[in-house]
């Protein structure tokens, strides 16, 4: 193909998306399989969420509001912020896209953990900037690493909190010594698609810090995992009025669907649904945790809905006799953890199935 493409786009390495269960089930010759690989709600979307969404079936040949005016506002007020301050995706995904291309260029740098989220370092390069990789200090972000790698290309600094795939979680002590230390020029992106689920009063949280008239801090959340919204792809990002001005000067009209902005204006309301969550969530964890100890199988705790497993083995080995048993996991070693697997808590039914097919597979 005669087409010049510039080095920084043949840099990037595709995305590749777990198969979907259907074609795993054929390809295994299984049936009744679970899936625990990709961080979801396993109770699924609110029933307020699913009322909501049937409502808007029939106005479905109308173009959605471009402005999401009712869902903005609904979330300000849920997040006590300005409604200027707020911009929706479709996914979290979107915003970091808007945010690369509006904030960086060829020459810039950004600098991201290793591993982390894989679309920070593949919308980095989209924009022609230079992703600089820091570590995990054990499974934790090294924040001190972070500012020792920053330089006067450095534009953004990318930090997961809790940190997917290892579900660690920076405190407020550590969060707010290391921004006071970033220079003033870098935008700091605190992705916070799970903070949801932290039970933990000592986390730092990303809203406190939006007003930082010093620095420009954008946060990251999700309706994708607590809310249970994955399939409608609805994120937003919460940032100072300035950078949302220029995020909306390259936000693609009607990205968010009606249907999308009717569900999550109802999942924002629907606190009793999220509390129904988050103590399923809390109490698999414990389930989970308890059943690997009696078999003396190392996982790692979480702040999270996900977490680790060290199988001593090739995870991707495991993966697939796992896949025979009709469990789905995600095998880690293209995070750099060969011998880890990630799991995201399922239902009582699901997790027991988990534990049963692990036993088998070891």
């Amino acid at each position: 193909m005669n087409v010049k493409v510039p080095d920084y786009i043949l840099s990037i390495k595709p995305y590749e998306p777990g198969k979907p269960l259907e074609e795993l089930e054929r390809e295994y010759g299984v049936t009744d399989s679970i899936k625990l690989a990709s961080n979801e709600n396993p109770l699924g979307p609110s029933p307020k969420a699913l009322a909501a969404m049937a409502k808007v079936m029939p106005t479905l040949h109308r173009y959605p509001d471009g402005g999401a005016f009712e869902l903005t506002r609904a979330l300000a007020q849920h997040l006590n912020v300005s409604t200027k301050q707020i911009v929706f995706g479709n996914g979290s995904d979107e915003i970091i896209g808007m945010l690369t291309r509006a904030l960086l260029a060829p020459g810039d740098e950004a600098v991201l953990p290793q591993p982390s989220f894989l679309m920070y370092d593949i919308m980095v390069r989209c924009s022609g900037a230079t992703p600089v990789y820091i570590p995990l200090k054990g499974l934790a972000i090294d924040l001190d690493g972070v500012l020792a790698a920053v330089t006067p290309k450095t534009r953004m600094v990318f930090i997961n909190n809790p940190n997917n795939p290892t579900g660690t979680m920076i405190t407020k002590s550590d969060m707010e010594p290391f921004l006071a230390k970033l220079p003033s020029n870098v935008t700091v992106v605190l992705d916070e698609a799970y903070i949801e689920f932290v039970q933990d009063d000592a986390c730092a949280i990303g809203t406190d810090y939006v007003t930082n008239e010093r620095l420009p801090v954008v946060v990251l959340r999700t309706f994708s995992k607590a809310y249970g919204l994955a399939g409608l792809r609805i994120g937003y990002g919460i940032m100072p009025a300035e950078i949302s001005s220029l995020l909306n000067r390259v936000r693609q009209p009607f990205n968010v669907s009606s249907i999308a902005q009717a569900a999550a204006r109802e999942a924002i309301g629907d606190t009793a649904f999220l509390e129904q969550t988050k103590a399923l969530i809390h109490e698999g964890l414990l389930y989970l945790y308890d059943e690997l100890q009696k078999r003396n199988i190392t996982c790692f705790p979480t702040h999270s809905n996900f977490f680790l497993i060290d199988v001593k083995q090739d995870a991707s080995v495991i993966f697939e006799k796992m896949l025979r048993q009709g469990v789905i996991v995600r095998a880690m070693n293209s995070y750099g953890f060969p011998h880890y697997i990630r799991i995201n808590v399922g239902l009582p039914t699901e997790n027991r199935r988990f534990i049963d097919a692990l036993e088998k597979v070891l």
